[in-house]
């Protein structure tokens, strides 16, 4: 009865009727096939109308709301709602996945949609930023993601006209989009005048870049480009949900219940009015169409599907239906017939024939309806309402047969009795009222005795009792009719029930999970004569049960496909169906019910019926009746990979530790220690819980793992290799089928696979980013292109990748049952989960725990065989045949059915072969590897020997190492190589540490031990056991000589004294050391005191005193050998001769702490004999060498890796030759060869420095400081520059004028004068011509302030290529012209160019940005053409703030980038298709440059604040190398700033001293002093003959010159001068050419020097600081000058496009002005100081002091006479010019309420206007310095010039996004019509004048960086000026105007 398995029938979905029209659109097509596809609840349908028949996709586990038609109508692709959702992209003929794409979008997957060919899905998603993503679906790579708008976006669209463009709508927006690398770049759709704003439903792409959209308002808006061309109005009455193109045209769908057709030019065909057709109804709204040929398809909101045929278009077909709107509860089947009854909140009640599937009645009632039930003549049908009444029905014709009200809650069950006389009507208000039906459902009885509402009820078959279930989750029973609570448990004993639909009560306990007491099932049904229940819940999850089942957490099989709550589930009347609905998903679910099959037959399955479990999925717990675990199997499923800490986080740990660093980085530090160790030997394999990890290079090596090393063990030579790239343990490898590559997973937070070479020893690829904890086992695919991974997190992650790409092809997660299945691949390259595949197809065997082999073909077991006592742990596949391994000790060998063994080897002592060195622990050892090769067979046991049996018999011993169980003990021999170490593993054993590199004995003990100890002389052992005993044995025989059992704990430690040896120390963990004599035998003395167990114990050298460390890290001295504590100081404790050190406390050995030493413990110590080197290793699997005596925190070191945890002991042997290390869980014993300092060969620098960054400074200099320091703010961010206060002017209340205020109404034709102009307009021309554009001609500026390496020449040294503001500037060295390169939004700060032939003129820039959101304000790279400046591809990256550099690889095909955010990330790009391939942290301080070796694709260097990488791209991981300072004297790590490459991997750097350092790989070779005598901010490496250019900062002198051409070697070089004339030339960029060297300076030149002749040509000028404030335009002729914060004013001419001339003035200047005729120039200083100039001389006419802050304007009136200078002092002081260069004030003028901004005077010189600090501009007379008021005559004065941004005038220049920023500057055009300005943003904006309505319409121009300071147009408006601020340079604009 109890049975606990799940039943053995199953459930097949058949039907189901709906369709999900509510909330979702576009979503029902033709496929290919004529087959129709749409979704409902969580299921994708495909019927076809002719067979009349539906298929399901059962891929999703929540609502399906989005679908998406592939252009081959064959794949659909669906996507879903949930926490987090994903996309599946299935095959609408098979209905199987093709493809799923997840972890990106959260919430819900919106709209999909296919690009042209199919190759790309774009999704959109419901989060707050509705992000846009764009998908490489069959790989599952995303290619892009972008932020979609603010509100939610209704409908995306590929224009399948133009590649890469996408359309998306949605709330009031439409966006056009375009995909350029791995960036989606939006553009709002501009409505204009011809639409009004408003929402966009749905949208179809046309050619010639027209977009057609529908809008809310049952509009069709017609799109040219990203304007709005023109309006299709009333094409519905009311918002158009659908639009669908197809080859004919456009069909459309609208709310008004309408469909459309329009021709390809969207000209009306005709419509169809479904409202008026037959099955039409009132409110009737089309969600969804389709036009097919001459079939339309469309869905509606109230869940039908029509067919429309277009020639009788007034007849459409009904295809299916469904109910709709609110929630669907009632379901009921009739008693003798396949129907089945629903009915639901949209008061529907409808009839289903299960056999036609079809709707065959319908009815609508007044109610929404709650429940149903059908008499058991299947006459009549009662209808539970909403409002607390019932309605009773006929069925035959659904007329009312009854209508009862006699509750006030919802009735939510009711049910006639079996006998047919009654019906039990439950409802909300508690209580059950019985009514007989033949006396007119008059009310007999009521059942009061619930406390909530009911819920279930069912009747005894004989009609006299009821039960019924309520809220509270009570059962309770009721005599019927009566209503009589019964309460006798007796009387309830024999009772039969007609049916069960309770949910609670002893039969159905099992539906309930264990532990919880939720009532989340709605609905139960039993199959009484099936034995099975059917269970509904809130998941959406149908469950089979076997019935009756009593126990709680019954195993099930369950169904999927319901989205939320499944209502209500019922058995038909002949149980061959289970009826399902589904509350919010109005579908009703119809199951086919499968009896039990047997066995037999499941091997004919028709195809089709193959996938009948595709959707079952066993229950979740594990069955009860498996057999027991074997126990190797336990303990390997039971061990746990988790750590405390991993060694990821290292760094964050560090990071929380710098508090105790700085503290500590003050003292200065021993250095480390000059000798090193190298790895030299590994004893040990790791059997006992890894399988099949050893296998046979071609080459006849051996590759296997132990703890953190992959060994490739030669067993000719005895010698070992090692891979040493892991950083914890390796649990897995597998060897490539072709190449000697090896593959390891290992543990870690985010564990790594390595791919490496095991002739070379060098990884080719590094995969990690999906497992979590670790890897459990790898295998390569047949033709070793992929590689599967199987993770130990909960789930068991299983990843295939494309190995050498590092990608990730597909992801499954399993069920939480560990996998010992390896991924074999013989068969086929399709990856199944077996142990190995036979050669066919089909077959495939698994080794179980029982010691069978299963046989399988497909998924079905098809026999077992016999093959092992105990677990198969091995099993490996032969041409002819298997071999297999198992607990039993036993090899056999198979043919290749398993029909027969052919042969079999035991693992036994006797078989050893006689020169077989070492020893075999025990016979039949577990055999857990088995690999095959070269004529042998080669076995890993689980006792951690690798052993290789030949195929006559004999077995060789190779390998040998512990057992599980973590290693303590370790002792070295007092004299010869050998050591002697003993484990948890109950053994002792005795290794040779010379060549032979062999275990010589090994001795079985009745415990485990913890350490041993020789004696001095050699030929005792003393060994501490874990149960408090310790034994001294003889060293050579291993037998007894005396053994001792005083204590209960762990034996921690044991020593001999010195010497002679005369006493045993013997410590143990219950805090006590025991002194024995050890002639006498006896116990002689106990030191007590500890206060905590004993970690470490020495001997002084007279054998007299006892240095003992604690666990409470005490540090003690006892004497011997009574054991008295004594007290000493510190300092006499270093005085002390010791004869051994291998404490860990006190302060000879304070430094070796790490600096997380609250985290992690120093295991042990041990000194060199010569006492100066003291080696430790540490619970991080560390070990470190340090200087001696170690004193002062946190010294210096040399760590190594290879040992996996905790590396419990370390030892020197006797003549200091070797260091044998012990590591704990990893079981394994390492030697390590000691090399001296200075013998060490230079192969491999072998260790990593110490944790703490020197804290020696990196040097000092201060243009490296800034460029250090700077903050890049991006321009959407910018504040204003002026320190402006007040209230803006568009805020501003306007003034009534007088008029006004005195109700004054003048006439509209008024008789007075016509207003005056103005502006006095300088005729331009007879006709004036507003200017209609700006075109960006000249820019006199170069960023080389900050960046570096950013001047490169192109075609030859024809053109040059840099960069200012946000522009890429190609410049032309014979004619001087330029182009520009403008679509980045923000700075760029680097510049790089491809050197590979293929990609000639590639450029890449990055710029600044926002944070790494991946939107519009991201940083991002862009490469482009320089020549047509056509963008290849932007990629936007996660470097927030900023990309600060930028290097193409050897093949042109990769880029590099270094990003500004605090990590300073390191990106590898595929930059052609967008893709990131690696990312990593590069360093915590900022870095300057990386570049990559030009002869490379994977090598490449970083440099920056004190560090230089050495970094490796691996597949898609980023290997890094700090460079090694050691092998040079006095060497330091400087802050590195540049760059360089020679040949036979050297490379150069140079640094802030102005040395430059040379490596070979990463080491430091020599130093080039002084290479220069500053920074050297630059080097160049010439391709084709190999010298370098360097420049750096330097005063010019006789030999030494800011630029250097050098040889290959760095060793000789020639200096150049720069002939500027300034103080110090500080070179940022080189770059050499044909016999030309380009250089760009910090002073913002671009210079040429030649070669041969040292000649300088100077190419471009620029202001070197700014901002540039002072700005002034020729009266006549195309001239203007600039003046800046630099000290200078420059002038410039337009038409020779070059700076004329330029006057140093010692201070910054702020302003500029030209006088009318143009032969004076007045310049404003920030000091205070004015000075006029004759321009023809350049001689100063006059200067003048008057005020102590800045002048901010400087203006000559128009008739020459007057000087106005304005200033910060909140004054503007008149000069009359005609009283000489004296300079005398005639008069200022009073109350300016702040600082001037800007002035402008009159065309009569009579008055001057002046702009503030605080909003406001008010007008003087001159000279008298009156404020004028009278508004009235302002208004009539006609200004000289205009440049103010105040005014009533410009009032629509100030922007609504202005709250930070402002507008910094104005000016009208000569011809009084145009205005532009320069704001905070960078912007220039073209406006007409004037502009006296807020929120102008304009133009605007990018190109400056933040804050533009000035702005001028030239004369004759031909040109504008603009000067920016932060980007120090002067853009000039050509004016395009309007045509006559």
């Amino acid at each position: 009865m109890a049975d606990r398995s799940a039943p053995s029938c199953h459930l097949r979905l058949e039907w189901v009727y709906g369709y999900r029209g509510h909330q979702c659109r576009n979503n029902l097509y033709y496929t290919a096939a004529k087959e129709i596809v749409y979704f409902v609840a969580g299921v994708g349908v495909v019927y076809s109308p002719r067979e009349h028949r539906q298929k399901f996709y059962l891929g999703h586990q929540d609502d399906i709301i989005s679908l998406a038609l592939h252009p081959e109508r064959v794949l659909v692709a669906t996507g879903q709602v949930g926490k987090e959702p994903y996309i599946c992209v299935w095959d609408s003929y098979t209905v199987q996945t093709v493809s799923v794409l997840k972890d990106v979008h959260t919430h819900g997957i919106a709209c999909l949609a296919f690009d042209l060919d199919g190759q790309r899905l774009v999704s959109v998603g419901l989060d707050s930023k509705n992000t846009v993503c764009v998908w490489d679906w069959r790989k599952g790579k995303l290619l892009s993601m972008a932020p979609g708008h603010t509100d939610r976006i209704f409908d995306i669209s590929w224009d399948l006209y133009q590649p890469n463009k996408l359309v998306s709508c949605g709330v009031k927006h439409i966006k056009f989009w375009s995909l350029c690398g791995n960036s989606l770049t939006p553009k709002r759709g501009v409505f204009g005048k011809t639409g009004d704003l408003q929402t966009i439903l749905c949208l179809a792409c046309a050619r010639d870049e027209v977009t057609y959209s529908g809008a809310l308002n049952g509009d069709i808006y017609v799109w040219k480009g990203i304007n709005l061309v023109r309006t299709i109005q009333g094409a519905h009455a009311a918002g158009i949900f659908s639009m669908n193109a197809c080859e004919e045209g456009f069909a459309t769908g609208g709310r008004d219940g309408c469909v459309r057709l329009w021709d390809l030019n969207f000209k009306p065909i005709t419509v169809i009015d479904l409202r008026e057709t037959d099955q039409g109804y009132k409110g009737l709204s089309v969600r969804s169409v389709c036009w097919r040929g001459d079939h339309i398809l469309v869905g509606t909101q109230d869940s039908e599907i029509f067919e429309i045929v277009v020639h009788e278009r007034n007849k459409p077909f009904l295809i299916m239906q469904g109910h709709c709107e609110g929630e669907l509860w009632a379901l009921a089947v009739h008693p003798t017939k396949p129907l089945a009854m629903t009915g639901s909140d949209d008061r529907s009640v409808r009839i289903w024939s299960l056999i036609d599937h079809a709707l065959i009645a319908r009815c609508n009632m007044e109610e929404p309806i709650r429940c149903a039930a059908v008499s058991t003549d299947g006459i009549h049908l009662a209808l539970g309402m909403k409002d607390g009444s019932f309605t009773v029905l006929r069925v035959r014709d659904m007329t009312e047969v009854v209508h009862i009200k006699d509750r006030k809650e919802a009735i939510h069950e009711l049910k006639y009795s079996p006998d047919g006389n009654f019906l039990a009507v439950g409802s909300n208000d508690s209580s059950v009222d019985i009514y007989g039906v033949v006396q007119r459902y008059k009310k007999v009885g009521e059942c009061i005795g619930s406390l909530s509402f009911i819920t279930h009820m069912d009747w005894s078959s004989d009609s006299k009792y009821l039960q019924t279930n309520d809220g509270n989750g009570k059962r309770l029973f009721y005599r019927m009719p009566s209503g009589k609570e019964v309460t006798n448990r007796e009387e309830l004993k024999g009772i039969q029930w007609a049916s069960w639909t309770c949910v609670s009560g002893l039969e159905v306990n099992g539906i309930w999970p264990k532990y919880s007491d939720i009532n989340d099932i709605n609905s139960v049904d039993a199959n009484f004569i099936g034995q099975v229940l059917v269970t509904a819940d809130d998941y959406g999850i149908v469950k089979l049960f076997r019935y009756p089942c009593l126990r709680k957490g019954a195993k099930f099989k369950k169904y999927l496909g319901h989205s939320a709550h499944v209502t209500n589930v019922r058995w038909s009347h002949d149980h061959q169906w289970v009826v399902s609905i589904g509350g919010a998903d109005h579908s009703v679910f119809q199951w086919k019910y499968v009896p039990d099959r047997k066995l037999k037959d499941s091997l004919h399955i028709a195809p089709q019926e193959s996938l009948v479990d595709s959707n079952s999925d066993e229950s979740d717990s594990d069955q009860s009746d498996v057999p027991e675990l074997d126990s190797e199997i336990e303990q390997e499923t039971q061990i746990t990979y988790r750590r405390q800490v991993y060694k990821e986080d290292l760094p964050q740990l560090k990071e929380q530790c710098k508090e105790k660093r700085k503290s500590a980085a003050s003292k200065r530090r021993e250095s480390a220690p000059g000798n090193s160790i190298r790895l030299h030997f590994v004893h040990g394999y790791r059997g006992y819980d890894c399988r099949s990890n050893l296998f046979y290079t071609q080459t006849g090596e051996i590759v296997y793992h132990v703890a953190a090393v992959g060994v490739v063990y030669n067993r000719q030579q005895n010698t070992q290799r090692f891979y040493l790239g892991h950083d914890d343990d390796i649990l897995c490898l597998a060897i490539h089928p072709l190449k000697d590559y090896v593959a390891t997973g290992q543990v870690g937070r985010d564990s790594s696979i390595h791919i490496w070479d095991t002739e070379t020893i060098k990884p080719l690829s590094v995969l990690k980013g999906y497992h979590q904890y670790g890897v459990c086992a790898v295998d390569f695919s047949a033709d070793g292109k992929r590689l599967a991974s199987v993770g130990i997190d909960d789930n068991h992650t299983i990843v295939l990748w494309d190995w050498k790409k590092g990608e990730k092809l597909s992801l499954t997660r399993r069920r939480k049952k560990t996998l010992k299945g390896c991924i074999g691949a013989m068969g086929r390259s399709d990856t199944m989960m077996c142990a190995v595949y036979g050669w066919t197809e089909e077959m495939s065997f698994s080794g179980t725990s029982t010691g069978d082999v299963c046989i399988w073909r497909d998924v079905f077991l098809i026999k077992t065989v016999k093959a092992h006592d105990g677990p198969v742990f091995s099993m490996h596949a032969l041409e002819k045949g298997f071999v297999t391994g198992g607990k039993d000790g036993v090899v056999a060998l198979w043919d290749d059915t398993f029909e027969r063994c052919l042969k079999t080897y035991a693992i036994k002592r006797a078989a050893l072969a006689p020169g077989s060195k070492g020893l075999l622990l025990e016979d039949n050892p577990s055999i857990r590897a088995i690999s095959l090769g070269h004529g042998h067979i080669l076995v890993g046991t689980k006792n951690g020997e690798i052993l290789e049996v030949d195929k006559s018999g004999p077995i060789t011993l190779l390998v040998q190492g512990h057992m599980e169980g973590e290693v303590w003990g370790l002792a070295t021999h007092p004299h010869l190589p050998i050591c002697a170490t003993v484990s948890d593993d109950k053994t002792l054993r005795i290794w040779d540490l010379s060549p032979s590199h062999c275990m010589l004995a090994v001795r079985k003990l009745k415990k485990g031990g913890r350490c041993c100890c020789f004696s001095p002389d050699g030929k005792g052992l003393a060994v501490g056991l874990n149960d408090g005993s310790f034994l001294i044995v003889n060293a050579d025989t291993l037998e007894d000589l005396v053994s001792f059992h005083h204590r209960k704990d762990v034996i921690s430690e044991i020593r001999f004294s010195p010497g002679a040896g005369k006493y045993l120390a013997v410590a143990s963990c219950d805090n006590f050391v025991d002194i024995y004599n050890v002639m006498s035998s006896k116990r002689v003395g106990i030191c007590k005191g500890a206060s905590s167990y004993i970690t470490h114990m020495d001997w002084d050298v007279r054998g007299k005193l006892l240095q003992v460390n604690t666990g409470a890290k005490e540090q003690l001295f006892f004497e011997a050998p009574r054991g008295k504590k004594q007290t000493i100081p510190s300092l006499e404790v270093e005085k002390i001769g010791w004869a051994s050190w291998t404490s860990v406390l006190g302060s000879c050995c304070e430094g070796i702490w790490p600096i997380i030493g609250e985290v992690t413990d120093v295991t042990s110590s041990c000194l060199t004999s010569d006492s100066k080197v003291l080696a430790t290793g540490d619970d991080f699997g560390f070990v470190k060498l340090f200087r001696y005596p170690a004193k002062g925190k946190f010294g210096k070191f040399k760590r190594y890796v290879a040992h996996s945890t905790h590396v419990t002991n370390v030892r020197w042997t006797y003549d200091d030759s070797l260091l044998v290390t012990v590591g704990g869980a990893d079981t394994s014993l390492m030697l390590w060869t000691y090399e001296m300092e200075g013998h060490r060969d230079s192969r491999q620098c072998d260790s990593e420095e110490s944790d703490l960054d020197s804290e020696e400074d990196g040097g000092y200099d201060s243009d490296v400081t800034r460029e250090n320091e700077i903050n890049y703010t991006i321009k959407a961010l910018s504040t204003n520059i002026r320190p402006m206060f007040g209230i803006k002017p568009h805020l501003q209340q306007k003034e009534p004028t007088l008029d006004e205020r005195q109700g004054v109404v003048r006439p509209p034709v008024s008789r007075a004068l016509p207003q005056p102009e103005k502006l006095q307009t300088n005729n331009v021309g007879k006709k004036k011509r507003p200017i209609e554009d700006l075109i960006l001609e000249l820019v006199f500026g170069y960023r080389g302030k900050d960046c570096r390496n950013n001047v490169h020449y192109l075609n030859d040294g024809a053109d040059v290529i840099y960069h200012t503001a946000s522009i890429g500037i190609l410049y032309n060295v014979a004619t001087g012209s330029q182009s520009f390169y403008q679509e980045h939004n923000d700075d760029i700060l680097c510049l790089t160019v491809n050197q590979h032939p293929k990609f000639t003129n590639i450029v890449a820039t990055g710029q600044v940005g926002d944070s790494a959101d991946m939107s519009a304000t991201a940083p991002s790279i862009h490469v482009w053409d320089a020549m047509n400046k056509q963008t290849l591809s932007v990629l936007r990256c996660y470097h927030s703030k900023g990309v600060c550099s930028v290097s193409f690889s050897a093949t042109g095909k990769l880029l590099l980038s270094v990003g500004l955010d605090p990590e300073h990330t390191i990106t590898i790009w595929k930059w052609q298709e967008g893709a990131k391939i690696a990312s990593r942290a590069g360093h915590n301080q900022r870095i300057f440059v990386a570049e990559f070796r030009p002869d490379s694709d994977t090598q490449f260097v970083s440099v920056g604040v004190k560090h230089v990488r050495f970094w490796t791209l691996a597949g898609r991981a980023l290997l890094s190398k700090k460079g090694l300072l050691s092998s040079i004297e006095d060497a330091r790590m400087q802050t590195m700033l540049s760059v360089a490459f020679g040949a036979n991997n050297l490379t150069f750097t140079g640094t802030i001293s102005g040395d430059v350092c040379v490596w070979k790989d990463h080491v430091l070779i020599r130093i080039v002093a002084k290479a220069h005598n500053g920074p050297v901010f630059t080097m160049y490496t010439t391709l084709r003959d190999g010298l370098i250019v360097t420049g750096g900062k330097e005063r010019p002198s006789k030999e030494g010159g800011a630029v250097k051409l050098w040889d290959q070697e760095l060793k000789r070089c020639r200096a150049f001068r720069l002939e500027t004339g300034q103080m110090t030339d500080c070179v940022r960029s080189v770059c050499r050419g044909k016999g030309k060297i380009l250089v760009g300076t910090r002073n913002a030149e671009i210079i040429e020097v030649g070669e041969k002749n040292a000649a300088c040509n100077i190419l471009i000028n620029g202001h070197m600081d700014g901002p540039i404030w002072g700005l002034a335009t020729h009266p006549s002729r195309d001239f203007f000058l600039s003046a800046a914060e630099d000290g200078t004013v420059r002038l410039w001419d337009i038409a020779e496009k070059k700076m004329l001339n330029k006057v140093s003035l010692g201070h910054a200047a702020r302003t500029v002005c030209y006088s009318p005729e143009g032969d004076m120039v007045a310049i404003g200083m920030k000091n205070g100081e004015f000075i006029i100039l004759l321009v023809n001389s350049l001689k100063i006419w006059g200067k003048k002091r008057d005020r102590r802050s800045a002048i901010q304007d400087i203006r000559f009136s128009p008739d020459s006479r007057y000087l106005a200078v304005g200033s910060s002092e909140n004054a503007v002081d008149f000069y009359d010019l005609t009283l000489g260069p004296t300079l005398n004030r005639v008069s200022y003028c009073k109350d300016i309420p702040s600082f001037v901004i800007q002035m402008d005077f009159s065309a009569d010189s009579s008055y001057l206007q002046v702009s503030t600090g605080s909003y406001k501009r008010q007008v003087y007379e001159v000279p008298s310095g009156k404020q004028l008021v009278d508004q009235a005559v302002i208004d009539r004065i006609t200004w000289a010039t205009w440049t103010s941004v105040l005014g009533d005038e410009v009032i629509g220049i100030w922007s609504r996004h202005a709250e930070k920023a402002d507008v910094n500057c104005a000016c009208v055009s000569h011809s009084g019509i145009n205005l532009v300005t320069g704001d905070d943003f960078g912007m220039v904006k073209l406006f007409d004048f004037p502009c006296p309505e807020k929120f102008a319409k304009h133009k605007r121009f990018l190109g400056h960086s933040a804050h533009l300071t000035n702005i001028r147009f030239t004369s004759g408006d031909r040109y504008v000026v603009s000067a920016g601020g932060d980007d120090c340079s002067l853009f000039v604009w050509k004016c395009v105007h309007m045509p006559h």
